[in-house]
């Protein structure tokens, strides 16, 4: 009866601390979830930054009416949008990222999670902004 114990013990370690033990503190849960956010946007913004590039040099030499027209296309004003809403939230979850590594001081930390999360918000709502405006206004 003890080996089977013994083997159960074994097969569940807890690599938590002794103090991480007593309070009952574990894995926060959502590690996983945003190192997958992260990849997953990293992955999509490839394709966007290969198209955006490809716009951009076929761009070269335009005047400002034929830029307003080519991202007034549909495509192109999703496109864009879809580029820089991955690129904006990329942004975000990866400033998380150095903040929770770096920073070591609660409020601090909080502040500055605060301040990317609105400034990524601000940033994504204001490109949406520009983008909407070229698109039905052009």
């Amino acid at each position: 009866m003890s080996d089977v114990k013994a083997q159960e013990s074994s097969a569940k370690q807890d690599f938590r601390t002794p103090v991480g033990r007593a309070r009952g503190l574990g894995s926060g849960k959502s590690g996983t979830g945003h190192f997958w956010w992260q990849r997953v946007t990293a992955i999509a913004l490839v394709p966007l930054v290969a198209w955006l590039l490809g716009t951009l040099v076929s761009l070269v030499g335009a005047d400002l009416d034929t830029v307003r027209i080519t991202l007034a296309k549909p495509w192109n004003a999703i496109l864009l949008s879809l580029f820089l809403l991955a690129t904006f939230w990329h942004a975000k979850l990866g400033l998380q990222v150095v903040i929770e590594d770096y920073v070591h001081e609660r409020a601090v930390e909080i502040t500055l999670q605060l301040l990317v999360t609105l400034a990524c918000v601000v940033g994504a709502l204001a490109s949406l902004y520009a983008i909407g405006r070229i698109a039905f206004l052009a």
